[in-house]
């Protein structure tokens, strides 16, 4: 028998397969000319690169993502794993490897470069003065205040060498021609992976930038399966873009008054982090959080995830809960940063494994 629980994660995996990087790459490559050499960056770089190659046939192939999300690529392919959502050493080689690739093509070359989140903290390339740990240590201390992705990436850009256009305005071919899957708000290509794929201001090449997937395209997803099922869409918004403490309260009262039927939510909420934090990403704490907004309430269920498959530096992508969830042991779970620990515990955590895609979270709530 098919449970609330089972239909409330359906619609939140059918918004993740609408927008799948394969597929999206796919159906943008038809009127692109084949390039002489494809790059790809992000979460959702394997997926991306494999439609790519599957379209145009072998290419030398340069792929960097994230650590365990290259594994269906084939040996043909030059793949650099690095570390998200802090930098570390190989983000730097993805970095100079990305450089010198795009350096080395020649006059009358033809380049595609295919973008993903994530891309900011897996290649980078420092201004002269700046090293690894200071690197290292801006990204923890923005993810520590909970600055939202703009900010964020703001300031990444202003210490990078190839994001903000940068990366682009070494190219010395013909055409130029970006892809990218948006993990942020307005789909700003200055914005996903802090200007990575961003035209430089200057350049004298021909070039084309599309996006390719996201979050809009999720939750039309999500709301047209839950149609399919037969229940009422009571909303469809991209509301999570804010920190978690004004976020809950909000979400609560309109989950507290739902009627029957399905809620869909898009964003990437904040946290604001204590010292020494727990187990657990943004989607674990805001699931946590609504728990406890909905608690003793018998027919409401919430899947709340990431829709790249991780939540902060987890294998969770977020976490299913109900009114049943909150217990003994969450509000102090949830004061330290330590939901992650707290939901595997209770059996809540939403464990999909890379998912080949990244365009922010995705929240889904059912009432029966």
């Amino acid at each position: 028998m098919t449970t609330a629980r089972d239909q409330a994660l359906a619609i939140w995996q059918a918004g993740v397969d609408a927008v799948g990087g394969y597929a999206a790459t796919r159906a943008a490559l038809d009127d692109l000319p084949c390039p002489d050499r494809i790059l790809a960056v992000g979460k959702a770089a394997a997926s991306m690169a494999r439609a790519a190659l599957d379209h145009f046939g072998p290419l030398p192939c340069l792929v960097i993502t994230k650590d365990g999300h290259g594994a269906e690529l084939t040996a043909s392919v030059q793949l650099i794993e690095a570390a998200h959502p802090v930098p570390d050493a190989r983000s730097l080689m993805a970095g100079r490897a990305l450089l010198q690739a795009v350096g080395a093509m020649t006059e009358g070359s033809h380049l595609l470069l295919l973008v993903s989140g994530g891309a900011s903290s897996l290649a980078e390339d420092l201004v002269t003065g700046k090293t690894l740990d200071d690197l290292a240590a801006l990204n923890r201390a923005m993810l520590a205040e909970g600055l939202d992705i703009t900010a964020m990436n703001a300031c990444r850009r202003q210490i990078s060498r190839i994001k903000g256009g940068g990366l682009l305005a070494g190219f010395k071919g013909q055409r130029a021609d970006v892809l990218a899957i948006s993990d942020v708000p307005g789909d700003d290509m200055m914005v996903i992976g802090s200007g990575i794929g961003a035209l430089p201001d200057a350049y004298g090449f021909a070039a084309s930038t599309r996006i390719v997937a996201s979050n809009s395209v999720a939750r039309a997803a999500a709301c047209d399966h839950a149609r399919a099922l037969g229940l009422n869409v009571l909303g469809d918004a991209e509301t999570l873009h804010d920190d978690l403490a004004a976020l809950v309260p909000r979400i609560g009262a309109r989950l507290r008054a739902m009627p029957r039927g399905v809620l869909v939510l898009g964003g990437e909420p904040t946290v604001v982090l204590p010292p020494n934090p727990g187990r657990g990403g943004r989607n674990q704490a805001l699931a946590l959080a609504l728990a406890r907004e909905i608690a003793g309430d018998p027919g409401l269920v919430v899947v709340v995830g990431g829709t790249d498959g991780t939540d902060g530096p987890t294998d969770a992508a977020g976490a299913i809960v109900t009114g049943q969830t909150w217990g003994k042991g969450a509000a102090e779970a949830l004061t330290a940063a330590d939901s992650g620990t707290w939901l595997e515990r209770v059996g809540a955590l939403l464990v999909t494994g890379p998912t080949g895609t990244n365009v922010m979270d995705l929240l889904v709530a059912l009432r029966t």
